[in-house]
């Protein structure tokens, strides 16, 4: 979920503290932040929680420990904070980058948002060609996520999730769609995990051994058994660097699972998402089955009690991720999960449907509407920490 409560400086405020002191006392058995942006040029938008190297670091790490207490105090819940890079998926003025500087990328891959004139103008426009990274663009980023690892440690958080889904960068040198590099990043499966093993490798060199490392992976990009393949063997790689944790989600700016409801713009879900979401419960068996060892969060469309326990019981996963019911009901642990005098009729989460924008109706392109749907939630977020 995409907060977007820090202040100018990137920093957590009191009514993003608020929010998640109420996250804290709603009885979940882990707290994962949303985004925090490892390089302050480069958001997904105003409000990210970011680092900027003119803010002392007495000063963030104040802000950050009062973050952290707010997560865990109240019922001494673990809090992991999401570490993200958004690449190619950072929108013009979204950072401390000036206008003229492109998006970073593994290579000059543009947003694809469909054909004709208006998909095509946005994403030149809004997001433009990136520019490939170099190998100093790449260990910068590198060095910028285990920084970002040792202040959520100094800062009293419990782990990090390292986000390599949803199109964002990690998820771009992944993905053979996005990745063309024929160095040590790309030109095979295991090249184009090498930046991702390389992070993980690094962030566990630089914080205590009890500090949780986790990563967040998409299923939408695995629908052939070639591609699955692939991903088992990058899963293979990213394990042995040392994750404690996998958690499944999908999506991307270009087909924005992640950050829509069941239903956009009125119309039911394609036969293609539905074969989508069919997948992605055999991409986390076939996750489950090559690396049962592994501890798995599957994230998205959970709506019931019994739809949460049948996964869990049937060992398809180990751990279940709620976002959207979260931020509208941020006790639903206490007060409707786990409590044995709600039925399991009765046990059910809700979510809403965001507003429709006129640039929706206007243009009637998925990344508009979810546009509107994680704003939508943004302001609820703000709602919790008033």
């Amino acid at each position: 979920m995409a907060e977007k409560l820090a202040d100018g400086d990137g920093l957590p405020t009191p009514t993003l503290e608020r929010a998640y002191e109420k996250w804290g006392g709603g009885g979940w058995g882990l707290i994962l932040t949303g985004n925090v942006q490892v390089d302050h040029r480069y958001l997904n938008g105003a409000g990210d929680v970011t680092m900027k190297p003119t803010v002392s670091t007495h000063k963030q790490l104040a802000r950050w420990r009062a973050w952290a207490s707010a997560c865990t105090t109240p019922r001494q819940t673990p809090a992991i904070v999401q570490l993200n890079h958004p690449g190619r998926q950072s929108p013009m003025g979204a950072g401390s980058r000036s206008l003229c500087a492109q998006n970073l990328a593994p290579s000059a891959v543009p947003l694809d948002f469909g054909p004709g004139l208006i998909a095509q103008t946005i994403s030149r426009l809004v997001f433009g060609v990136p520019r490939a990274m170099t190998q100093a663009d790449i260990q910068t980023a590198v060095h910028q996520f285990v920084d970002a690892a040792r202040l959520a440690d100094e800062a009293g958080f419990q782990g990090v999730e390292i986000h390599a889904a949803h199109g964002y960068l990690l998820a771009q040198f992944l993905s053979a769609h996005t990745n063309h590099r024929t160095d040590a990043y790309g030109g095979s499966a295991a090249r184009r995990a090498q930046l991702v093993v390389e992070i993980i490798r690094a962030v566990r060199a630089a914080t205590p051994p009890r500090f949780c490392v986790g990563i967040k992976l998409n299923s939408v990009d695995h629908q052939s058994a070639e591609a699955l393949e692939e991903c088992i063997e990058q899963m293979r790689l990213i394990v042995a660097a040392g994750v404690d944790f996998v958690e499944i989600s999908g999506g991307s700016y270009e087909k924005p699972t992640m950050m829509t409801s069941e239903v956009i713009q009125g119309h039911r879900p394609s036969a293609r998402t539905q074969a989508r979401e069919a997948f992605f419960l055999d991409f986390a068996s076939a996750i489950r089955s090559s690396f049962p060892e592994v501890p798995l969060m599957v994230t998205g469309g959970f709506r019931t009690r019994q739809g949460m326990i049948d996964p869990l019981q049937n060992g398809d996963c180990d751990m279940i991720g709620l976002g959207r019911p979260a931020v509208l009901h941020p006790s639903l642990p206490v007060e409707v999960i786990l409590n044995e005098r709600v039925s399991a009729d009765e046990a059910r989460l809700v979510t809403e449907r965001a507003p429709i924008s006129w640039a929706n109706r206007w243009t009637k392109l998925p990344v508009i509407g979810a546009g509107d749907e994680s704003r939508h939630y943004s302001s609820r977020i703000a709602e919790l920490g008033a």
